[in-house]
């Protein structure tokens, strides 16, 4: 579609996996992974487990999208897409909040986390 996506895979850094776009602004990895993009404008912190007292693992850069692999019920954290408790496992060990991602629901989209 023109706009290059950048995309946290399981398999590596953003930039690693190639994506392709759909109208709702989700896009999928090659290997049928759907991702949803982080909020625009926010450098969301990736962090070890669901909450902010949990430590960070590394900032995920302006204008990426992530896979959510399973969601986990954790601190309430407001943001762009309102207040949740929700938190989507991204890789292994490593969650931001739902509060930051567009997965067009409040409610889960995966499967709870173990």
């Amino acid at each position: 579609m023109g706009v290059e996506e950048n995309i946290v895979g399981p398999a590596g850094p953003a930039g690693t996996d190639t994506a392709e776009a759909t109208a709702e602004g989700v896009a999928t990895l090659a290997a049928d992974t759907v991702v949803y993009p982080i909020a625009p404008g926010y450098r969301v912190n990736v962090r070890r487990g669901p909450g902010t007292q949990y430590g960070i693992v590394r900032t995920l850069p302006y204008g990426m999208s992530v896979p959510v692999y399973c969601q986990k019920p954790g601190e309430r954290v407001t943001g762009p897409y309102g207040t949740s408790n929700l938190w989507d496992n991204i890789a292994n060990g490593q969650f931001v909040s739902d509060a930051y991602v567009k997965t067009g629901s409040d409610g889960y989209i995966a499967t709870r986390c173990d």
